[in-house]
């Protein structure tokens, strides 16, 4: 793979930090703000909210705009709000910095999906998004219990300025590693921006979008609310948050590079296995949370199984939209941020039902349930192989 990938992973890393940290954070930032958890839990849905409108109107203005200056300004404008961020006192200021921060999120990782796509040979895709995606991977093993640590010891605040800092490093690797040309589609001939979003009408590509949608929700409504189920379901200290993120973190990292290799040839197998284990996964751990040694140990494996298939799922929407070169990778982002912004707002209506802590972790269940039930009928359509060529290794 490519250096500049791995660049490009590296930026991934920091912004993936910042979008799955709050899970170790919700409680304290709900005491510092004066609003309830379920409350809190909202900043996770309003970052995806950012990120799914962001995606395709930033994709859009930024299609023909220089690449590497498109991705300097995105990751300079995500440290920024995150220092806005660190220093507010003002639960909807808070809100607000974590829409901005989706925003620039989003047009970061549609073009960097893209591009990601064109540094590699047309049979590698689903390789080159299994390493922009261990970004975020990393970030749920190192980034986010680093934060969650953090956070229990200095403050949520010393997060987000860790997080902006972390940006900088990532904004000289772009500034060194990223070709400065600029993305040129249709003064080559390519697809106007009309043609590729015409590419929502087809069938298969809606279905996939839909289905990773729903996996990535299953995975947001777990993990956003993991930290009670860690503290009070469990009866673990605080710290014991940290240790259960790294478990999913490293579980995701196993689940996307596995995925990852069988991704491009054989999605089917991926997702019919993946499927079913991750479905029996949630309402397991909601039985046996109350068992420290099971709940470490099934959230390993949900944190593979929901990457795999999540990866998988959102490979094939690069295939799919292979004929919109420059918005493919903002509507694969747009997939996985549609389930971001869904799942925590499903599982925030279970807190205060009779499963409570555990509700979260049922939804999850049935949220999966839901994407095999729409699958399994049009399951030919999900798991064709390479059914749409996809973007050629130099394309944009």
């Amino acid at each position: 793979m490519p250096l500049p990938l791995y660049l490009l992973a590296m930026a991934v890393f920091a912004m993936g930090t910042s979008e799955f940290m709050l899970a170790g954070l919700l409680p304290h930032i709900a005491s510092d703000v004066d609003v309830t958890v379920g409350t809190a839990g909202m900043l996770t849905s309003g970052f995806a909210i950012g990120m799914i409108v962001g995606a395709p109107l930033v994709a859009a203005l930024a299609r023909n705009w220089p690449r590497r200056s498109s991705l300097l300004g995105f990751i300079l404008a995500f440290a920024a709000a995150h220092a806005v961020g660190a220093i507010t006192t003002s639960f909807p200021v808070l809100f607000a910095t974590r829409v901005v921060a989706a925003l620039a999120n989003a047009g970061f990782l549609a073009v960097a999906l893209t591009a990601a796509a064109t540094l590699v040979p047309s049979d590698k895709k689903g390789r080159a998004l299994a390493v922009l995606l261990s970004g975020t991977t990393v970030a749920t093993i190192a980034g986010v219990p680093g934060g969650s640590v953090l956070g229990t010891l200095l403050g949520w605040r010393a997060t987000f300025w860790a997080v902006a800092a972390l940006c900088l490093p990532a904004a000289l690797g772009i500034l060194n590693g990223i070709p400065a040309g600029r993305v040129t589609e249709e003064a080559a001939g390519g697809p106007t921006l009309r043609a590729e979003l015409a590419q929502l009408t087809k069938a298969r590509l809606v279905l996939v979008m839909l289905l990773g949608a729903l996996v990535n929700a299953a995975t947001f409504a777990s993990f956003t609310f993991l930290a009670p189920v860690v503290t009070d379901t469990a009866g673990l200290d605080d710290l014991w948050i940290s240790v259960v993120l790294v478990l999913f973190g490293a579980g995701s990292f196993v689940g996307v590079t596995v995925a990852g290799r069988l991704s491009d040839q054989r999605p089917g197998l991926v997702i019919a296995v993946g499927g079913p284990l991750l479905f029996i996964g949630w309402p397991a751990l909601a039985v046996l949370a109350d068992k420290p040694v099971a709940l470490c140990t099934l959230v390993f494996v949900q944190g593979a199984l929901s990457f795999a298939l999540g990866s998988t799922l959102i490979t094939r929407v690069l295939y799919e939209a292979a004929k919109a070169p420059t918005m493919a990778g903002s509507y694969a982002t747009a997939a996985l941020n549609i389930g971001a912004a869904v799942g925590p707002l499903v599982a925030a209506t279970t807190l205060n039902t009779e499963a409570g802590d555990l509700g979260p972790l049922w939804a999850s269940g049935l949220l999966v349930a839901a994407a095999l039930l729409i699958a399994f009928p049009l399951r030919t359509m999900v798991a064709a192989d390479r059914s749409t060529e996809p973007l050629r290794a130099g394309e944009s």
